[in-house]
């Protein structure tokens, strides 16, 4: 599963009542679609009035249910079987009427049928004047769904169709969206889990213009950062300057030196269950920086360097029983060699080699090949695949590790 479309493989059928909000519906469709899903459309018979079943059916590439009893052989077996397959089942725009119905239980149409003979989580996304989404049946009718394991998306405040301004209007089709992916796009089997993951490189400033650093993209971190939350983890991102995008739906923090980092990782640490490692932090920094630009000079300039915290290090000394330490050893030579000293010396639960001599794979490549090495001897051989790819195989590993006896 991607993070880009963390609904592949599900299937969600999608009611459209009778809403003057029923057009936005058609939206919800499309990104439900552009997220994975194959997505089911149905719309009530009042539904039909606000919007045809061709622009769902045209959308969709699949039959649209208009009226369960159109085909009476077929009508038992398509709506049992879609109840069965449903990831979801998403009412969107759910109008008084169509909450009531769900509340009461009736299924008299197709949806309010498939939403009694599911077990897949139903989402509802109410739409009407405010007047009825504040009365006293409406909020009872919602509760009882509620307090039966419905999730609802509540309305936003805006014009309505009546003209007035209030609460009521039909939540933005990303929010309807994004709710279904937070309910069923997540796989759940790192729910509860802290990771804290480093990425990318660090910058060591000689003067106010210059400084020294390393060619990580930051790519791999970024990769493991979401693969966790596609599984349900808490994530904690500490990132030295990338020109990657931030919204991986973790907690980020973004630092500029080793020292920076080490400060971040060194709060967070004790508060974790997995960290990773998955930074190239500078092993030296400048041990004086400029206070203005050095000047270019005929002659060359000497810096003098000291060496930066080993974050990584401090990590594997001060883990307690059932914290997991997961290291990178970026090498150009000696690959196996060297990964297995610094596991070892280091005190790592799980190492990952690779070779960031070779272009197609090492910094700033959108592709990783490599070797997992753990603490048994066991050697995990990852073949060239993408960095998502790369990173969902780390993170089986460590789960693995996490389990009792693992070694």
């Amino acid at each position: 599963m991607s993070m880009d479309r963390p609904l592949v493989g599900k299937t969600v059928v999608l009611g459209i009542t009778g809403s003057i909000a029923a057009y936005k519906g058609v939206e919800v469709a499309r990104r439900l679609m552009d997220l994975g899903a194959e997505v089911h459309a149905t719309i009530t018979s009042a539904g039909v009035q606000f919007i045809t079943p061709l622009t769902l059916r045209t959308l969709t590439g699949n039959p649209v249910t208009t009226d369960m009893f159109e085909d009476p052989n077929e009508w038992d077996v398509k709506h049992v079987s879609l109840a069965r397959r449903a990831s979801a089942i998403v009412v969107a725009p759910a109008t008084a009427d169509a909450i009531a119905r769900l509340a009461l239980g009736l299924a008299d149409e197709f949806i309010y049928a498939c939403a009694l003979a599911t077990r897949a989580p139903l989402i509802i996304a109410p739409a009407m004047n405010e007047k009825m989404f504040l009365h006293k049946t409406v909020k009872d009718h919602l509760q009882t769904l509620r307090d039966r394991g419905a999730h609802v998306v509540e309305p936003e405040t805006g014009r309505l169709a009546s003209g007035d301004v209030g609460l009521g209007r039909l939540a933005d089709p990303a929010a309807v969206t994004a709710a279904v992916v937070e309910i069923v796009g997540y796989s759940g089997k790192l729910r509860g889990v802290k990771f804290l993951i480093t990425a990318g490189p660090t910058r060591e400033p000689l003067d106010p213009v210059r400084y020294i650093s390393n060619r990580s993209s930051g790519k791999m971190g970024y990769a493991l950062a979401e693969a966790v939350v596609s599984q349900g983890g808490d994530v904690t991102l500490v990132s030295g300057p990338t020109a990657l995008a931030t919204s991986l739906g973790c907690e980020f923090r973004r630092v500029e030196t080793t020292e920076q980092m080490h400060e971040e990782v060194m709060k967070r640490f004790a508060g974790c269950d997995v960290f990773i490692a998955a930074a190239a932090p500078a092993d030296y920094a400048p041990s004086s920086t400029g206070v203005q630009k050095m000047k270019k000079r005929d002659a060359g300039i000497e810096v003098d360097l000291e060496l930066t915290p080993d974050i990584l290090a401090e990590c594997g000394r001060r883990k307690n029983t059932g914290q997991i330490v997961v290291g990178f050893a970026a090498e150009t030579e000696n690959l196996i060699d060297n990964a297995e000293r610094k596991l070892r010396e280091k005190k790592l639960d799980l190492i990952v080699a690779n070779d960031v001599a070779r272009t197609d794979i090492g910094f700033g490549a959108d592709e990783n090949a490599g070797m997992i090495l753990l603490p048994s001897g066991r050697q995990i051989e990852l073949p060239q695949m993408p960095k998502r790819e790369f990173a969902e195989r780390i993170i089986e590993a460590i789960v693995e590790q996490m389990s009792p006896g693992a070694g």
